[in-house]
């Protein structure tokens, strides 16, 4: 028998090493079917047989000042993509989480509930449906006559109306004359390949799962009302003053801020035409949602900025708010800041729409182009709100989220890059202590089992502090160590390419490791198992300091980066700084082999923003 080379049997060796900790990470049946057949790539990438459906929505609605009712009507073109006849059509109108009889996530007062939607008309194909909506949840199902055969498309009409709510939260009534509109249509729900039909009631807990679409909307609204959309306003000549709709052209091209009404103009009815009513026309393509806020006295600012520099392509920034909203005076310059430096910065790709309003009300919300935030009263707090809430853009609304089900694909990644760019803003220290007060201390401080669910569990399936720590600071910190372990430039290159590969579609969290995976050149699924299919928290103790060797215990089990910091006898200091890389082979233990062998005095693990559950055993001294 020939006798194998050292060299043959070293690589043998390393690669059953490699091998042994390589590990598959766990996926639901229906998740697995979906890469069985093609749809999806375990290389990160939609599959060869990837799907979607797609929607050509044209509305028209109206809002009566007077009674609060949004009344509207609309075509729907519907594509099935899909290989399976639709027979059931699924109608979701998230509004009717304000119906008494809805399941909700919170508590309501009396003032929150309406009586909902009520649809006077429903055609699908040409064929009239005696179907009122009356009895529907926030999903309505209406059994079709005639299916929707595989790769075909079919035309829903729709005529409705519903109340808005007298308090406001996402949506409804900001004032007796301002309104925020969310969430104002009948829309099919998502069909996709992993669940079929999306089912899962809004309860007000969860956010929101769609489909792109290309929408063309109107808003009918009274004379001196003021409509803020989401989408191209596509007439202001019709709907302006000269002197005002020329103001709002002219802050297409310029960084000035202007004031494209102020309270005398709003109040002295010069702003709008003054036709009874006035319809507002807008248009926003391969989009996931439409909105409109609407004001007969808000303040209006307006500028732009640029946001692609190989292009020089501008997007608009807008403003409307009270006289009171004094956090709002700084809008305009704060998203301009914003959207500048998430374009060149994190996530690092240009704003991908052409608009972002900033528009007072109650929620702390993100919607496509417009984000909708409450008075602060601490104008560096309502700066990371709305920081927060523009960073959406990308997670979910640049990439189809299901955010119903898996929160901490976008929920982390926002609260991410609200610290990011706080560094930017503040420093990094202010940036490092807001982060670990707002984002973290909560978490780790409250030792109750929700706290310590696996991030994978469906966002549903939690409630209260167990869901907002999963879907914010937990997800966030898993991503945060990933871009320590990787470093920035790999980190970035990996960020993209998972983007690139799903911007305009619905990935799925094992869509994001596998792109991970690919992009980074690495077998990242230990890492992945171990922030987000663990019970894991963040924990780690000093074991042992002997010969200048620091051993390390992972007590909490997530594999978290940390610095160790050597103090020794002649009190010179020495920093070491641990990537989450250290726990691959062992996630138990590890151990420091300091360079330095001088006599030891102390020794500290400081984890910055990875607060550790037991402070206490983080030092070791010499007696």
């Amino acid at each position: 028998m020939k006798k194998k080379s050292p060299q043959l049997l070293l690589i043998a060796f390393l690669f059953l090493v490699q091998n042994s900790f390589a590990q598959k990470l766990y996926m639901p049946r229906n998740i697995k079917e979906s890469y069985a057949s093609g749809i999806r790539s375990m290389d990160g990438k939609p599959g060869k047989n990837y799907w979607q459906n797609h929607g050509k929505y044209t509305i028209d609605l109206s809002v009566d000042a007077v009674s609060k009712i949004v009344s509207g009507t609309e075509t729907i073109l519907y594509e099935n993509n899909s290989n399976d006849t639709l027979k059931n059509l699924r109608i979701r109108f998230v509004n009717n989480i304000h119906k008494k009889n809805s399941p909700r996530a919170v508590s309501n007062s009396e003032g929150f509930f309406t009586d909902g939607l009520t649809i006077t008309t429903l055609k699908i194909g040409g064929e009239v449906y005696k179907e009122d909506g009356r009895e529907w949840g926030t999903v309505g199902v209406v059994k079709m006559k005639k299916g929707i055969a595989p790769h075909s498309k079919a035309k829903i009409n729709i005529d409705w109306n519903y109340p808005l709510s007298k308090v406001s939260g996402r949506e409804g009534q900001i004032d007796e004359s301002t309104f925020f509109v969310a969430y104002s249509y009948p829309r099919v729900s998502v069909f996709d390949d992993y669940n079929g039909w999306d089912q899962l009631p809004h309860t007000s807990g969860q956010e929101f799962y769609n489909d792109f679409n290309d929408y063309t909307y109107s808003v009918k609204a009274p004379k001196n009302y003021v409509v803020y959309g989401t989408g191209d306003l596509l007439n202001p000549d019709e709907v302006l003053q000269p002197e005002f709709s020329s103001r709002l052209k002219k802050s297409y091209t310029t960084d000035e801020v202007l004031h494209i009404a102020n309270e005398q103009e709003m109040k002295s009815g010069l702003v709008t035409k003054q036709n009874d009513w006035n319809v507002w026309k807008f248009e926003a393509k391969n989009i996931s949602d439409v909105c409109f806020g609407l004001s007969d006295h808000y303040l209006w600012d307006a500028s732009s900025v640029v946001v692609d520099k190989k292009t020089n392509r501008r997007a608009s920034i807008q403003a409307a708010y009270d006289v009171k909203g004094t956090d709002f005076v700084n809008s305009i310059k704060n998203n301009q800041y914003a959207l500048d430096w998430f374009s060149n910065n994190w996530p690092g790709i240009p704003y991908p729409f052409s608009k972002m309003t900033a528009f007072q009300g109650f929620a702390d919300m993100e919607y496509p182009m417009m984000c909708n935030d409450s008075q602060m009263d601490d104008p560096i707090f309502a700066q990371l709100v709305q920081d927060h809430e523009v960073a959406h853009t990308y997670f979910p609304f640049y990439m189809g989220i299901n955010e119903t089900r898996y929160a901490f694909m976008d929920e982390g990644w926002a609260t991410t890059f609200e610290y990011l760019i706080g560094i930017a803003e503040h420093g990094k220290e202010a940036a490092d202590k807001f982060y670990k007060e707002f984002r973290v201390q909560q978490y780790i401080n409250d030792s109750s089992t929700e706290e310590d669910q696996p991030i994978i569990t469906m966002s549903t399936q939690l409630s209260d502090s167990g869901y907002g720590n999963n879907s914010y600071g937990k997800a966030s910190l898993s991503y945060l160590a990933l871009k320590d372990m990787l470093g920035d430039e790999l980190f970035k290159k990996s960020l993209h390419a998972y983007m690139d590969n799903w911007n305009g579609k619905h990935p799925i969290p094992w869509d994001y490791f596998n792109s991970i995976n690919t992009a980074s050149g690495q077998n990242l699924n230990w890492f992945f198992n171990n922030w987000f299919f663990t019970n894991n928290y963040i924990d780690l103790s000093v074991k042992n300091v002997a010969k200048n060797i620091v051993s390390v215990e992972n007590d909490g089990g997530f594999a978290v980066p940390f610095d160790v910091v050597v103090t020794y006898k002649d009190n010179t200091i020495e920093t070491l700084h641990q990537t989450p890389a250290v726990w691959q082979t062992n996630q138990k233990r590890t151990t420091i082999a300091l360079k330095n062998k001088k006599e030891i005095k102390q020794v500290v693990l400081d984890g910055g923003i990875f607060m550790d559950a037991t402070p206490n055993n983080n030092s070791w001294s010499s007696k």
